[in-house]
This record gives structure tokens, C-alpha cells and sequence, in this order.
């Protein structure tokens, strides 16, 4: 059985404009830092894989302290990292992929035509965009050796059919031969089985804003031939929450008792239902 570490779209120096300058810089340190929690969780879980889902960075370029944080946190992850550049964070001769000395365990795919990379126990297939929008890259696409194990790590938009971002079909991918697709591309957590292929996306790594609420977090997945399954691991990042609360008699105790001990440190949007009691 293969175990890996699945995330995607980080969004690494997202500008976070809705906040002032030093609060968007913390918030850009805090995406920083979950890059050695991710490594962490690989270590620590013994997985044997990391995929990397494309959106890793906000744009075609990276703060200086990014590319460090980025180069640091993958150099300590024992297995190998897999990277599928996304609409965000697309491939060119001056993207920070291009430039920065990863280490040697870090494989970025740079072409739209999926390219194999076998392993002892496994196949792992990907490909990355090469501009902010891609036609479909799984177009006919077919594993080489169905026998094998067959994975792929790819940033896609599984949903819509006329996306420019790299759509792709279900009967695309239940006719790939396929085992389990890595992608990348929606922001919240789903998976969905078509034909004999798990296709799963863990969402974004953190949320930046009210409409990416709740916990967020990475996946490890567990594969064999027939058989996959997945679990969410939270990163533990700064949350954003929406909570409606009923006004009541005593709004503000409403609203207390609603702030409970797991949403310290959220960023909570309150809105207040029915009828408060008058004020003497």
C-alpha cells in the first residue's frame, strides 16, 4: 500500500487586500508556515509520496522569504515531492519553479502533455499549465500499463465542462485506467469515484476570506491496486467562520456563548437572527 500526502492550492503571497498591510503580512507569514506542517505530516505519517496539486503560489513570482520557507520545508520531506503547476502558478523559464534549486527529490512537471515517471511499486503521471488558462490536458489520455499501480497529480477543473481552466470529464478519467487523480483547482474538500478511478481535491491549505470557510487541511490517501481511501488532516490554520445567531433576550451573551473554545484565533463573521429583546 502507497500512502501520500495530497494538497493543493495554497496560494502562497495571496495579497489578502481586504487587510491592511501588516495584518495581510501575517497572514502571508501563516502560509508560510504550513509549509512545514505539511512537511511534518509526511514525516511523521510515514507517507511515501507527496503531491502537490498546482496553486502553490498566488502568482508567477515569490517573495524572496517564500522561496526560502518553500525550498526549506520540501528539503526536510524524506520522499518524493510531486508538483503540478497551476492557472495561478503556471511554468515559465521565470517562474520561481524554474529558478529555485529544488532539491533532488522534488519533480516538477513542466509540459501540458501528461508525462510518466515510474517508480519501484508505482506510476505517477502529471503535467502542469504553461499559461493562466489550458485546454483539457486528459483528452484520450490512457495509463501506459494498467496492471501497474496508476496515479496522477494534476490541477483541473473536475466540475465544469466549459472551464478554461484544464476541464475534464468523467468518463475522461473512468476511462484513464487510473487508480487514484490527485487534483487540484476547487477550494473545498470532495471526492468523487468514476469508473475504477478515486478522483479527490482537499481544498485550499487556508482560507483567505468568507467564502473558503470551515477547517481546512490536506488529505492522506492510501492506495493499492483496487482499492483507495481518504482521510482529511487539518493544518490547523487561522479559520474563517460564518455563524448566525438567534438574538434573543441577550444578543451579546448570545454571541459569547456562540465564540466557543475551537474558533479562538477565527476569523468569525456574526450575524444576528429574530427579534433582540428592547433596550430600557
Amino acid at each position: 500500500m502507497i500512502r501520500i500526502i495530497h494538497a493543493a492550492d495554497l496560494h502562497l503571497d495571496s495579497p489578502f487586500e481586504s487587510l491592511d498591510a501588516e495584518k495581510a503580512s501575517v497572514r502571508r507569514s501563516e502560509q508560510r508556515a504550513l509549509l512545514e506542517r505539511i512537511a511534518a505530516e509526511v514525516n511523521q505519517r510515514n507517507a511515501d509520496l507527496l503531491f502537490l496539486a498546482g496553486d502553490l503560489l498566488d502568482s508567477g513570482s515569490a517573495y524572496a522569504e517564500t522561496g526560502e520557507a518553500l525550498l526549506a520545508a520540501l528539503g526536510k520531506v524524506r520522499v518524493p515531492v510531486f508538483i503540478a503547476p497551476g492557472n495561478h502558478d503556471w511554468y515559465s523559464r521565470r517562474s520561481p519553479y524554474a529558478l529555485l534549486p529544488f532539491s533532488d527529490n522534488v519533480h516538477i512537471f513542466r509540459t501540458a502533455e501528461p508525462e510518466r515517471v515510474s517508480l519501484p511499486e508505482l506510476d505517477v503521471y502529471g503535467a502542469g499549465f504553461l499559461r493562466a488558462e489550458m485546454p483539457a490536458m486528459l483528452d484520450g489520455f490512457r495509463v501506459a500499463d494498467p496492471a501497474r499501480l496508476n496515479i496522477l497529480v494534476l490541477h483541473v477543473d473536475a466540475e465544469n465542462p466549459a472551464s478554461p481552466y484544464n476541464p475534464v470529464s468523467p468518463a475522461a478519467l473512468a476511462a484513464s485506467g487510473l487508480d487514484y487523480a490527485a487534483l487540484g483547482h476547487i477550494h473545498r474538500r470532495g471526492e468523487r469515484r468514476d469508473g475504477g478511478t478515486l478522483c479527490a481535491w482537499p481544498g485550499c491549505l487556508m482560507g483567505r476570506g468568507f467564502d473558503e470557510c470551515g477547517e481546512k487541511g490536506a488529505l492522506l490517501v492510501s492506495v493499492e491496486k483496487g482499492a483507495c481511501r481518504t482521510e482529511f488532516v487539518p493544518c490547523g490554520a487561522r479559520r474563517y467562520e460564518r455563524l448566525s445567531v438567534p438574538a434573543g433576550d441577550d444578543a451579546l451573551a448570545a454571541v459569547r456563548a456562540a465564540l466557543t473554545p475551537e474558533l479562538e484565533g477565527s476569523c468569525c463573521r456574526i450575524e444576528l437572527t429574530g427579534e433582540a429583546a428592547p433596550v430600557d
